[in-house]
Parts: C-alpha cells; structure tokens; sequence
C-alpha cells in the first residue's frame, strides 16, 4: 500500500476521503489479497448499530501477514524477539520460517478439534509463540481472546467463561525482569471454574515444576511434532469475527470488544504505514504486550501485513537496569520506536546520566500510546531520546477502534506537545456539547465523537450487542461515542482531555471504577467503597480508593495489606489501589448516588474547589474526608 508522502498529500487524502469514503477505502483494500471480491463497500448504521466493510468479500488475513510475501520477502525478518535476560539468546524468525510455524501450529489446533468460529483463550508470556499462535488460530479461522498474563486467576476464568472458549494456550511460567511467575498455576486455578476448556496446551518457558492434567493438559513442544507445517487458509468472510478483546467499562463486567476480518486488516496496515511512515528495512519497536490492543495492532497485525520488521520484548524497560530501551535500539538499529507515556516518565525519573552509554542514532520515529502525553515527558522524551530529529507521534485510539484515529503522520503533520494533532484519512470526529449538538470552530471544547464508520472499528460486544449500543451509539444519536473529552485548538488540532466516565487510565490501561469496587467489596470487612482516578506522576492516574468498613480490631496497615491482596485475587496487580482512605461515608445525593465529582477532586487535593455540594444527603461527610486525609 502506497503511504502519504507530503502534508499537501495528507490535505488531498484526507478531503478524498471525506468526500467519498466508499471509493477511498475500496483503493487501499484493493491492495490486498481477496479470494473473492466484495459486492458492496460499506453497509452501516449506528442506531442498531450495524456496521459492514467489504460486504461479500474473502479473505484470510493470515494469507496477506504471511503468505503473500515469501515471493519477495521469504527470508527477510520478521519478527526479532527480545528476552528478558539480555545475556540469553535473541530469536529472530523469517517470513519463510514464520509462515511454517503458525501452519504448524494450526494444525495443532486443529487436531484438538479446534473449528472455524471457535474461541481461543491465549494467556501467554510475550514470547514468539505468542504471536505464532495468534497468527494460527486466524489461519484456521478460529477467534483469539488474548488475556494479559498478569491478571488474575479470577479475571481468567471469567474472561473465558464469557467467550466459552474451548482451548486455552498457556506457559508454565513467565520471566518478568528479576520476577519468575508460574502462569500455570494460575491458569489451572481458572480452570476449576471453566467447564468449556477442553485442551490446555502448554509451552515450556521457565522449566519450573508444575501439574499435569492427563487428558487435558499438553506439552505444546509435543504437540508440534506430531503434525506437518502444511496447512491451507481457511476462507473468511470480511465481516466473520477475528478476535475478542476485553476491555474494562464504567460497570464492573469487562467488555468483549470484537473485531472482524476484512475492516480490521485493511485500516491496521494503513494506519501503521502512514502514522509511523514505515519505509522498506526500517526496524520497528512496539513495547506494548499482546495482551492489550497496541500488541494487536502494531506489534502483531500492522506490521506483519506490511512486511515488516517488528520486535517483541519480554522483559521490563528497567531491567537489568533503565537503560534496556535504549540498549535495545542500539542492538538492534531501531528506526521506529513506539511506547507509553508512563515508561517515558518512568525512565525519565532516573536522569540522563544513564543514556551516555547510547548512540540512539537510527531513531527516526517515536511514538506514545496508551494515553495523552504530558508536555514535560513529551520534551524529555524529543531532546535525550529523539536528539530533536526524531518526530514524535502521540497516537490516539481505543481497543474499540481497532487501530490509530487521531495522530501527527511522523515528519509530515507539524507537531504540538500534549496534541495528538489531526484525524487520518477516513476518520470524522466531532465534538459535541452535552446536549450532542455538534460545536463548530476552533478554539472549542466538549465530548469526542465520530460521525462516520471507519472499516477497523468495534463491531460488537461479545453475547451483549445491546451493550455495545448503550455504551457506544446511544449517548449521541447517530454518533460514535469514545468516552473522553476534547479540545480543538485554534488551529484545528485535537487534543485529548480525559475520560469523561468513570475509567480510570492507568500506565495506558483503562480500568473501570466499578470492577475494582467490586474486588475491594470482597474484603469481609468492607461495606462500601468509591474508586476514584488522581494524578500520578508515573502512570499519568491512580486509583484512590475510599471504603467504609464494619467496626473491626485489625490494625490498619493489616487491612491495607489484605485488601490490596483481595484486588490482586480478584483482578490482578494492575488494579491495585495507590491510596486507600478509610472513610465514615461517603458523599450522596438524597438519591443515593455517590458524587465521585467531589471524590476525585479531594483525591486531587483541590479542596478549594469542589462545587455546590448542597445537594448532597449529608454535606459533613466531605469536610469529613478532608480532615482525615494522611
């Protein structure tokens, strides 16, 4: 696919698309490998909503990451994985090599009785097989639900409850900096409370002890050897599901976030392509983990359909010690570096002493992702890691979108600290005002929406459409709901505000408010809890947490301890509150609805400010809060 090559250019696309989007996208997919063309480009509305791109069109995506490049591309890299450990041995796989283990593995799959439709669970270490995996369960038309190996056994089960899935792909084990974690054991928890799982199958990381079920579980390098690396691609519709991804919401349920084939293929490669302008032999870098949408879309599918070279990391950004990124870079020559904004605070926080070491020169691109990017890390991040030559790209998207919405084009769009500047071609965003009346001009402020569909976009919910469209279409009639505000410069440009829900964006992770209420609930001893977002300096938010509790003799250090230990249980690490506040009460309306307005600004330490509480059921409560704050 031919990328944007000038601002001129963009300016012509993007009105191109805008005029006719139909005919834009029909270009770009038109690019691609189809078995069989499509009858109609887009079929949507989003009051049901339905939204179809390449109606009537086959594929296998798998067909355009793997297949079509061995002519050309046979023996270049494709994927340089990274481990932990830098004194272990670096992998690097071909094109020619990939493509015959994910055929081989597919064949696994299929031997366990996997089918088109199925749904896999993959919770994983970030280890080639992870990737390899993803890859085999779309090449046989299988649907992947990849869950982030650091939730818990709780999270697990209830995430492949709800997509009832029949195969789960695990480790025994996983290396996380100077942490060693048995995945296996938590997965055979999970499993105590999984009736579909069939087959487990097992790869071999760690080498630590662990349980074998006979007739269940498999040794995933034994597996491997009773089948041949011959397997042909399973035709897909555009429209048949790809991957389910879940995602937390404002209510404790997490959501299965599905996208499908065609769409998703064609705006994955495309907006990879253009955002980072990836040239031919460039080396690109995502630190995402597969676990989230960015390893889905720009470590995985993004760069593979585009023939390139992408690395996966297993480690941390501070071990051995916080010059690992940067070592990395120089190993390896990377052209294109993509990462979140907390990594860039984290490592900001140790100095610049600990870059002399690097040459950082092959950068050209830096990307941030996960959340807007504050102006002190943007600058730190241009000046020691770009030398002021690297563009930097602040990228806005969701896992509902599937893939980049609102990003500068690396070089071309004129950059903005803490803006992430402009839509790409096919995308319309609006902002609205609170009555959904869409505010014209710039210099304006208000809720972000999108008023056109785009092809990589959320389809559904899994098992939950009418979720999807409460969540997404209902808010703004005939709109595209993302959550979070937004400000539109005087230039035009669109900088991102923050959610406007009760999502709390942690190290570029979102997590509802309600889910972790829900694990802090748990705890025997808690009656009520509100959870709140702060400002924190290395994850950009926090979560304060605000419990009552029954009367009790624990000492409250005690309590802390086992409540953060009931989150972990309940949830995982990433959802541990930073601050718990043991409270009287909490601030109601004589409704009963608790003002998290009034919460958040206490947790924010603004107490000069926090509105007409009036109408709360008993306004002592928040001088209450105040005056017991540590």
């Amino acid at each position: 696919m031919k990328k944007i090559e000038s601002f001129s250019e963009y300016q012509s696309e993007y009105q191109k698309s805008i005029e006719n989007p139909e005919l834009f996208w029909e270009e770009k997919a038109n690019t691609f490998n189809w078995v069989s063309k499509w009858n109609k480009v887009l079929n949507w509305e989003f009051q049901s909503p339905k939204v179809e791109w390449f109606v009537g069109g086959k594929l296998n995506i798998t067909e355009n990451c793997l297949d079509r490049h061995l002519k050309s591309k046979s023996n270049k890299i494709a994927i340089i994985w990274e481990p932990n450990n830098p004194k272990d041995e670096i992998i690097k796989i071909t094109y020619k090599e990939l493509h015959q283990k994910v055929s081989t593995f597919s064949n696994v799959l299929k031997s366990h009785g996997v089918r088109k439709g199925d749904r896999i669970c993959l919770y994983m270490p970030m280890v080639p097989e992870l990737a390899i995996a993803t890859l085999a369960c779309a090449r046989i038309g299988a649907v992947h639900s990849v869950v982030f190996a650091g939730f818990s056994a709780k999270a697990l089960a209830e995430r492949i409850n709800d997509a009832e899935c029949n195969v789960l792909l695990t480790s025994d084990g996983q290396y996380r900096g100077k942490k060693q974690l048995c995945l296996k054991n938590i997965a055979d928890e999970a499993l105590l409370s999984c009736d579909s799982i069939k087959s487990c199958i097992v790869l071999k990381r760690t080498g630590e002890k662990i349980s074998m079920r006979l007739d269940r579980d498999f040794w995933w390098h034994e597996e491997i050897q009773k089948v041949n690396s011959f397997c042909p691609v399973e035709v897909m519709d555009s429209e048949d599901p790809l991957f389910i991804l879940y995602t937390s919401g404002s209510t404790g349920k997490p959501k299965g976030v599905q996208h499908h084939c065609g769409g998703y293929m064609v705006y994955a490669e495309y907006s990879f392509r253009n955002v980072f302008q990836y040239e031919e032999n460039d080396i690109y870098w995502c630190t995402a983990d597969i676990g989230w949408i960015t390893g889905h879309s720009y470590i995985v599918y993004g760069p593979l359909l585009a023939g390139a070279t992408t690395i996966m990391f297993e480690g941390v950004p501070t071990y051995p010690n916080a010059g690992r990124f940067w070592d990395i870079c120089d190993k390896h020559q990377v052209n294109i570096f993509y990462t979140a904004p907390t990594a860039i605070r984290a490592l900001q926080a140790y100095g610049t002493e600990i870059l002399k070491p690097y040459s950082l020169g092959s950068l050209k691109t830096l990307g941030s992702v996960g959340e807007p990017i504050n102006e002190e890390a943007w600058q730190w991040y241009f000046k020691n890691i770009g030398k002021e030559k690297c563009a930097i790209v602040d990228t806005w998207w969701q896992t509902e979108t599937g893939g980049i919405l609102i990003s500068p084009l690396s070089h071309i769009t004129k950059t903005k600290p803490t803006y992430a500047t402009l839509p790409l071609p096919g995308i319309q965003p609006c902002i609205v005002d609170a009555d959904g009346c869409e505010i014209i001009g710039n210099d304006v402020q208000g809720n972000l929406c999108i008023k056109f569909p785009w092809p990589s976009m959320i389809r559904t919910i899994y098992r939950d459409h009418q979720r999807c469209k409460d969540v997404y279409f209902s808010t703004y009639k005939g709109k595209y709901f993302t959550g979070d505000g937004c400000r539109r410069d005087t230039d035009g440009l669109y900088r991102i505000t923050g959610r406007v829900d009760d999502v709390i964006n942690v190290s570029g992770h979102r997590i509802g408010t309600a889910e972790v209420e829900n694990g802090i609930n748990e705890h025997h001893l808690v009656i009520e809890s509100a959870v709140v977002g702060f400002t924190h300096p290395i994850k950009g938010q926090g979560i304060y947490a605000y419990i009552i509790l029954e009367k009790n003799s624990i000492s409250e250090d005690l309590l802390i301890k086992e409540i953060l230990e009931t989150v972990n249980i309940e949830i995982g690490p990433i959802a541990k509150p930073d601050k718990i506040q043991f409270v009287s009460g909490l601030p109601k309306t004589r409704s009963g609805k608790i003002m998290r307005r009034i919460l958040r600004k206490i947790a924010d330490g603004n107490f000069s400010d926090l509105g007409d509480t009036s109408t709360l059921l008993d306004p002592t409560v928040v001088n209450s809060i105040i005056y017991n704050i540590k």
